[in-house]
């Protein structure tokens, strides 16, 4: 009967927890991927850059 008259702290307790183990994982995989970005050739490193952008609507193909 006690857990259920505490269950507000218990979730508040479980939401930080939570908040603080997923930022503490994202930090990591954005360290991993920073990492990942280099590629040995040859005995090498060369850094490999990603570009991302938006796609071309069929109206923006036509004009070019």
């Amino acid at each position: 009967m006690n857990v259920l008259k505490n269950m507000e702290a218990i979730f508040l307790a479980a939401a930080v927890l939570v908040g603080v183990t997923s930022a503490a994982h994202a930090a990591s995989v954005t360290r991993h991927q920073r990492y990942d970005a280099q590629v040995t050739i040859e005995g090498q490193q060369m850094a490999v850059v990603k570009v991302t952008a938006k796609r071309l609507a069929a109206v923006d193909k036509a004009a070019i």
